[in-house]
């Protein structure tokens, strides 16, 4: 359809939103857009049958036509704004839902909601619908940390109130939450935990009540500002004494009755690379070359679930966390320590139950053997990332030092590239995220903020660990068998169609057809920026563009990896799900596939699946929340000075940049002085209307920071402008004054004219007494 004939259909379909409860002839449609002549009414009557063939519009027996009505009410999630209004997400796929300030019923940003639709989305101009929320289903907010301000004596005896609370997280910083003169009283600036005893509404809209449960500490005390994302996060930084108990009770070394039923691999050449910090291992390989030419590889994984039961204490509460969170100056653990970093933990020397995942692998990557069993094994080695990368790279000192190991190293390399390719020939998207490593001294005060570079021995590892998890994965689904899964579907086909566009109007060329989205099309978009200034944007918008990866009961494959079977299976000690993989591995072999077994597992899983998803998500948010505050930190030292940056995102209200060392922060419009500029949609960039000076996303910028708001986790910079710029700024900004400066002496005169006025009609009025 030609873009005429599109735009005119977008033009009738927002003049009816605009005026959904009245009904037009075509004549009056042709008389409101200022149409006219047999052409124009023609297309009129074509655009109002297509409207009408879609449900957007309905033809009444008068022959006029009106919105159709929208009586369809939907559930789903209220996205607040700091100003007042929010979006409602009911659906992976059609846009969110708008509802102004006036029709939110007071939710609360996070809240389960019902939204009736009041205006269609307009498709042609890419405008989403809008609602208005007709009940709340499910708060989200029970709980919330923030810091406490008191009130004077005077101000608690009037109002009832000892002093309120004000959350530091920007959705709901706004609201204010009074506390009670009963419980726990706080003092100025600490940092507390309170329950919602109610909620907004119309009485006072931007307020709630509560109840002081837990005061974490002043906000200036070191580590108060971790603890306060944590709690707020719903994260449990403490293990209940129950746990704890059963925890202790648990014997630190393999008892003889625990070998039984097991193979014994403690022989076996098993070893463990990890990072130089980390203190829990929960996987160990074995790699060798068979005669064959192919390889044997042991991927050996923590048999947690043998010392974790079901229905256990510790079990309860590693289901109710979840997963570990990882922070930057601490680990917060789905198992107490004496589990993760003890009997669970496969450390060198040490006999360790795992379950194994023995695989014969040919020289294409395939895996044409395998066999899942619960064994014995003992680590030879710990290695680290570093080491195992400088063994490779032909470090002399460290192959004399591991020179019984060094073979073995070389033919793990070896398989991994084998696995690599095999993945990449597949169209599996390998994202090579710049990841920040933030160092922190002994009070919590971030100090340097490093780049992690991933060598072979990382991205080995990760090639053996995917070979379990697929392989894993795929043995159960052909078992047609309840099972747990990692998920990552295909992504939306607009955030797909908006990325391709984004990377087109950088001059990359996509290969593929737009109707059949591949892993591969956007592989070899990474491919064509490796190594130019622009990767890290593209892949920046490549993630955007992508599901979230999830749990789940039904084998949906994982788009990212292009795999069709995948689940995790390789981290117990960290992950309740691989935990869970664990057990129904563990169950089966006991029980068989029988009629009972799997109707005990099916009636579990989806539960477990999107409660798991579900804690990630928060572990996740609390880990980025923890990693922007100390970069905020970081850089509150060195406002006023200048960096090289990168523009990561264009916005209507300012352009996100990002610094080499991973810190981000906002360039506001108010802040771009040297032109008035204008947001392009389409293009997603910023044009200067007087310059013609054009900025988009991955294009290099110096800038320099104005503000490092700690509290909120906000930074903003300024583009530093060359001297031609700065003259042309400050030209500008003089005419402005001297413009400002004559308009007020207008009034002023304009003012005195008006009492000359009065004052003679005064005088005129006395004299004709």
């Amino acid at each position: 359809m030609p873009d005429k004939e599109e735009k005119l259909i977008a033009d009738i379909l927002e003049f009816f939103r605009s005026n959904p409860d009245k009904r037009y002839t075509s004549e009056k449609i042709e008389d409101a857009l200022r149409l006219h002549g047999s052409s124009a009414f023609k297309r009129v009557v074509k655009s109002l049958a297509v409207l009408e063939g879609e449900g957007k519009i309905t033809l009444t027996n008068k022959d006029e036509f009106k919105m159709t009505q929208q009586d369809k009410v939907l559930e789903g999630t209220f996205k607040g704004n700091d100003k007042g209004f929010g979006f409602v997400r009911y659906d992976e796929v059609e846009p969110d839902a708008f509802v102004t300030r006036d029709n939110t019923l007071h939710a609360v940003n996070g809240d389960t909601v019902e939204v009736k639709i009041t205006k269609p989305s307009n498709p042609w101009i890419d405008k989403g619908p809008e609602g208005e929320v007709i009940k709340i289903v499910e708060r989200s907010l029970t709980k919330i940390v923030g810091e406490f301000y008191p009130y004077s004596d005077t101000q608690v005896e009037k109002s009832g109130h000892f002093g309120y609370v004000k959350s530091h997280e920007k959705k709901i910083a706004s609201y204010m939450i009074f506390i009670s003169n009963k419980g726990l009283h706080p003092q100025m600036g600490d940092m507390v935990q309170v329950s919602i005893d109610e909620y907004p509404n119309d009485k006072h809209p931007q307020s709630m009540e509560g109840t002081a449960l837990e005061i974490l500490g002043n906000k200036n005390d070191p580590g108060v500002d971790i603890m306060s994302i944590v709690i707020d996060n719903d994260i449990n930084p403490e293990f209940p004494n129950d746990v704890l108990k059963q925890a202790e009770s648990i014997p630190d070394h393999v008892l003889e009755s625990d070998r039984v039923g097991r193979k014994d691999l403690t022989d076996n050449m098993v070893i463990t690379i990890d990072g130089d910090d980390s203190k829990d291992f929960d996987d160990a390989v074995g790699v060798e070359k068979l005669p064959n030419g192919n390889y044997h590889l042991e991927v050996h994984i923590a048999d947690v679930t043998h010392y974790v039961t079901e229905g256990s204490a510790l079990d309860t509460e590693a289901y109710e966390r979840g997963t570990s969170t990882y922070l930057v100056d601490r680990v917060i653990p789905m198992l107490p320590f004496r589990l993760s970093n003890g009997i669970c933990s496969l450390n060198p020397g040490e006999d360790r139950l795992a379950l194994t995942c023995d695989m014969e692998i040919d020289t294409e990557g395939n895996v044409i053997k395998h066999d899942i069993y619960p064994s014995v094994i003992q680590s030879k080695y710990r290695m680290t990332y570093n080491n195992v990368n400088k063994i490779l790279d032909g470090d002399p000192d460290l192959l004399a030092e591991y020179k019984d190991l060094a073979p073995t190293i070389t033919v793990m390399a070896e398989l991994h590239k084998i696995l690599f390719n095999k993945r990449h020939l597949r169209g599996a998207i390998d994202f090579e995220e710049t990841e920040a490593q933030i160092i922190v001294d002994e009070n919590g005060k971030p100090i340097d903020i490093k780049l992690r570079e991933r060598g072979t021995s990382e991205r080995m590892i990760e090639s053996f660990m995917l070979a379990a998890n697929e392989t894993v994965a795929e043995h159960y689904s052909l078992k047609h068998v309840p099972f747990l899964y990692r998920v990552h579907e295909k992504p939306d086909d607009e955030k797909v169609k908006r990325f391709f566009e984004f990377v087109a109007a950088m001059g990359v060329d996509v290969k593929g057809n737009l109707k059949e989205i591949t892993p591969k099309m956007f592989q070899g978009v990474l491919a064509k920026v490796i190594g130019t200034p622009e990767e890290a944007v593209v892949t920046i918008m490549l993630l955007r563009s992508m599901q979230q990866a999830r749990y789940s009961d039904n084998p949906l494959g994982h788009f990212g990896l292009a795999a069709k079977y995948y689940t995790h299976f390789t981290s117990p000690i960290r992950r309740y799900p691989d935990l869970i993989v664990h057990r129904m591995i563990h169950s089966y072999a006991e029980n068989g596939f029988t009629d009972d077994e799997q109707a005990k597992w099916a009636g579990k899983l989806s539960e477990i699946a999107e409660h798991s998803s579900g804690r990630e998500r928060k572990s996740i948010d609390a880990e980025r929340a923890v990693d922007d505050l100390k970069k905020t930190e970081y850089m509150a030292d060195q406002v006023g000075q200048e960096f090289d940056a990168v523009v990561g995102s264009v916005t209507s209200f300012g352009m996100f940049i990002q610094l080499d060392n991973t810190v981000e922060g906002l360039i506001h419009i108010s802040n771009m002085k040297d032109d008035f500029y204008e947001y392009d949609e389409k293009s997603m960039s910023m044009h200067g209307r007087g310059t013609g000076k054009t900025f988009k996303v991955g294009q290099p910028i110096k800038v320099k920071l104005i503000r490092a708001d700690v509290e909120h986790r906000q930074i903003d910079f300024e583009r530093v402008l060359n001297k031609e710029e700065q003259e042309q700024v400050e030209k500008r900004e003089a005419e402005f004054k001297k413009r400002r400066s004559n308009s007020n002496h207008g009034r002023r005169n304009n003012r005195h004219g008006n009492n000359d006025k009065g004052h003679g009609k005064r005088r005129g009025k006395y004299e004709s007494r």
